[in-house]
């Protein structure tokens, strides 16, 4: 793919009042939130719920891509349609979660780092010949009193850049995810610290290693107060947190910003959301401000389904809901569409 196809793909994800579905969830991630409400965690049943999702009437005026797990990549509806084939008729994009998962980082107690590098060009490859058009890669950033190091964040970083290279190699979109995670007692003020910092290494590397910006997104976390925090910070703070974070740190080359919801509730996730968008547009920022939510779509479909056939309708339904906000919150009219709901 040349590298105007790869800005290409990336503005499509980036397009107005769109954003995208996270739903990559490995098995092992998904079973345990099936578990907790007396789902089979089956091949049948991850494949039932997540074409559910798919299938949901208007979210392709709401999602412009679809991150996807292996096992999902390659699977097929109920009637015989690829997944891949579903999402693309609907003019959204596929995409496929690259990395293997996070595991403690050497000589670093409370640190991890991302793996996945090893036989990335093959799979890249093959995710490409199987139809994604985009994929992500996450970093996690623990945040304690003595961590992150910098040794942990220059790892991740350098780590994130090669796989960016290797998918643009592959004409693939490469979505750069350092997560500051939301556990711990920090205030939000260190969240912002550790934020920036993070972000900035992250772009260093990608530089050097010849990745083109154009051709890329960065899924962030929002700048927040720790989720054990004795004063959290109310949506304003983490509004104006955030924006002064993504003007310090991220190049103005890149298409967009497309915010993880990071363990927040539904609603705090989209209020803060909205917040942040407003407030961008108050600062003139470059990027489109945007939104690539699991939890924060997912969490109120999947409790409303709970594995019965019969909840399918009720369960899309809250589906559409969620998209339908978080869609509004990406365009700062929250408030108006709460309104008319």
């Amino acid at each position: 793919m040349t590298a105007e196809s790869l800005v290409r793909t990336a503005q499509t994800l980036v397009a107005s009042g769109k954003g995208i579905l996270a739903a990559d969830e490995s098995t092992r991630t998904i079973g345990s939130r099936f578990v907790q409400l007396g789902i089979e965690n089956t091949e049948l049943n991850r494949r039932g719920y997540r074409e559910m999702l798919f299938t949901t009437v208007g979210i392709d005026d709401y999602i412009s891509g679809v991150i996807l797990y292996d096992e999902t990549l390659r699977q097929r509806g109920a009637s015989g349609t690829a997944i891949v084939e579903m999402l693309s008729r609907r003019g959204i994009l596929p995409g496929i979660k690259v990395d293997t998962g996070a595991q403690q980082l050497a000589n670093a107690p409370r640190e991890m780092v991302t793996e996945g590098l090893d036989g990335l060009r093959d799979r890249l490859n093959e995710y490409r010949e199987l139809g994604a058009r985009f994929t992500k890669w996450r970093a996690v950033i623990n945040v304690g009193p003595t961590v992150p190091t910098d040794y942990c964040i220059e790892v991740n970083a350098h780590a994130l850049a090669r796989y960016a290279a290797l998918a643009q190699e592959a004409g693939l979109v490469p979505i750069v995810e350092p997560e500051v995670m939301m556990a711990g007692a920090h205030d939000i003020d260190r969240c912002q610290e550790v934020t920036e910092f993070a972000l900035r290494c992250t772009y260093q590397h990608l530089l050097s290693q010849r990745v083109l910006l154009e051709g890329t997104l960065l899924k962030p976390n929002m700048v927040v107060s720790g989720r054990d925090s004795s004063n959290r910070a109310d949506a304003q703070d983490v509004a104006q947190k955030t924006v002064e974070t993504l003007m310090r740190s991220v190049p103005a080359a890149v298409p967009g910003i497309m915010f993880l919801s990071g363990g927040q509730g539904d609603e705090e996730a989209t209020s803060n959301l909205n917040a942040i968008v407003l407030r961008g547009l108050e600062a003139g920022v470059p990027w489109e401000l945007s939104f690539s939510f699991a939890r924060g779509l997912q969490s109120a479909p999947l409790r409303e389904w709970a594995g019965r056939d019969a909840n399918v309708p009720s369960a899309q339904a809250a589906f559409q809901q969620r998209v339908r906000l978080t869609a509004a919150a990406r365009r700062g009219e929250l408030a108006a569409q709460l309104t008319a709901s």
